[in-house]
């Protein structure tokens, strides 16, 4: 056997020296950076059951990685990327629209903490499993992730004692509630809270209030409200989720095709398309299709679309966030010089933003997170955020709140601006409303993608929440 036989072995050898990360796996000199950090990184593979192999990217802590807690990341989708959070969001540094440079973030999240960066579930980014069976579900992505952190304190010991914190964003609204209720049965791990930005929390909340957004933020006009009013509400209560009227059913189908394909930023309403107005576009030979399958998915006519796109075309499917450019960080990770140096094995097939097989092939088991919500709140020792950019359509603040709410937990202190010194003073960098051990905090301005938008009250407000300290 030979010694690269003998290192794709070393993780399946029994534990690695105490206080000895895999040093197979440190990245030692990343392309695109004018300087090298000084703080150490790596990348690799976290193999979990049934022969799959999530990759990672792990960011040390700026400031005494020994100390600093351990934070997780995930992107949502179901079938995105986590690499879209470090490289275009929070991590230490970001892709510039050339595809091949890279730039500090002053606002890192690894000022502070230790980011570990997850490509989850299998088919995602550089994640694969060697059957290439990408159907998977709620609950068994669950258990990838809660193995898949078990098998990186394996790898990395000198973290175990370390506070450990879950965050995510958008579909990870259910990632991480269902990873933390397994995560919190494991003595082994420092759990101490979790952090899920404009995430989907609950179908049936997130639909009711996206119409209300809309509406209010002049997108829907009076005549399609009134018909709204008429045909999906009865006695004061609108039911936008699940409506079997008829006429209710195609008002929503205008609805739905504004937020999402009218040209409207569905996760930012006040930026621009990139690209300009979209549509379900054909590409030379590939189908491109936007629609993640969150919003309105109790639609008949909606499911009835999706599945004929699929049989129409045999051409390639690329499933591409909406009014999103993903070129830049696509043209970078598939730099086969890039590939090399965060080890990513040949037959890894080119990476994507997001997957269309997982995404498609995903089982939705949940319609929403209350019970995860209420069995954590319960233990009484895990600090737990809820935050929403406040002009993102996908999971809008207000679906979110009506959620944190419905969780009936004891106010303790009541809604309020929350500040951020900008370098004018203090600015109100929007609302934050905090129960006994949960909070829900609004961004202002800001969309799904919060740090992007936001990134010094993103910095901050995470800060805040890592520290304990009132925000």
């Amino acid at each position: 056997m030979g010694p690269a036989a003998l290192l794709l072995l070393l993780p399946l050898l029994g534990p690695t020296p105490a206080g000895a990360a895999p040093k197979q796996d440190e990245i030692l000199q990343l392309p695109g950076l004018a300087k090298q950090p000084a703080f150490r990184q790596y990348s690799g593979y976290l193999n979990v059951a049934g022969g799959k192999h999530l990759h990672y990217w792990f960011v040390e802590s700026q400031n005494s990685p020994q100390s600093s807690p351990v934070v997780l990341w995930l992107n949502g989708g179901p079938g995105c990327s986590s690499l879209d959070g470090l490289l275009t969001e929070h991590g230490p540094f970001l892709i510039q629209p050339d595809g091949n440079t890279l730039e500090y973030n002053p606002y890192s999240w690894n000022l502070n903490a230790n980011v570990l960066y997850l490509e989850s579930p299998a088919g995602v980014g550089f994640s694969y499993s060697d059957d290439k069976n990408y159907v998977t579900n709620d609950t068994e992505v669950a258990q990838n992730n809660y193995e898949a952190l078990r098998e990186f304190f394996r790898l990395f010991p000198e973290y175990c004692s370390n506070q450990l914190f879950l965050t995510g964003e958008s579909y990870a609204g259910i990632y991480i509630p269902t990873l933390a209720m397994l995560v919190m049965q494991d003595p082994s791990m420092n759990l101490q809270g979790l952090a899920v930005g404009n995430g989907l929390s609950c179908y049936e909340q997130n639909d009711n209030s996206l119409v209300y957004f809309a509406y209010y933020h002049g997108l829907l006009g009076n005549r399609l409200w009134s018909a709204l009013q008429t045909h999906c509400c009865s006695q004061g209560k609108c039911n936008f989720h699940d409506n079997q009227d008829p006429t209710c059913t195609l008002n929503l189908l205008e609805v739905s095709r504004i937020v999402s394909n009218s040209g409207l930023n569905i996760y930012n309403l006040y930026a621009p398309c990139a690209g300009g107005v979209p549509g379900h576009t054909r590409n030379e030979d590939t189908l491109v299709i936007q629609d993640m399958g969150n919003l309105f998915t109790r639609l008949p006519v909606k499911q009835m679309w999706y599945q004929q796109a699929l049989l129409r075309t045999g051409a390639r499917v690329r499933l591409d966030p909406p009014c999103t450019n993903t070129t830049a960080p696509s043209t970078y990770l598939n730099n086969l010089y890039v590939r090399k140096v965060l080890h990513i094995p040949e037959s890894v097939p080119r990476w994507d933003m997001c997957n269309f097989v997982v995404n498609s092939n995903y089982q939705r088991l949940y319609q929403t997170m209350n019970e995860q919500y209420l069995k954590l709140l319960s233990a009484q020792k895990y600090r737990i955020l809820v935050y929403n950019g406040d002009v993102d359509m996908a999971c809008n603040f207000m679906g979110d709140e009506w959620f944190v709410d419905s969780l009936n937990q004891k106010v303790e202190v009541q809604r309020r601006p929350w500040l951020v010194s900008d370098g004018n003073g203090e600015q109100v960098a929007g609302f934050v409303k905090e129960f006994a051990n949960i909070a829900f905090l609004t961004i202002k301005g800001a969309g799904h993608m919060v740090p992007t938008d936001k990134p010094l009250a993103a910095l901050t407000m995470f800060t805040r929440f890592l520290n304990k300290e009132p925000y």
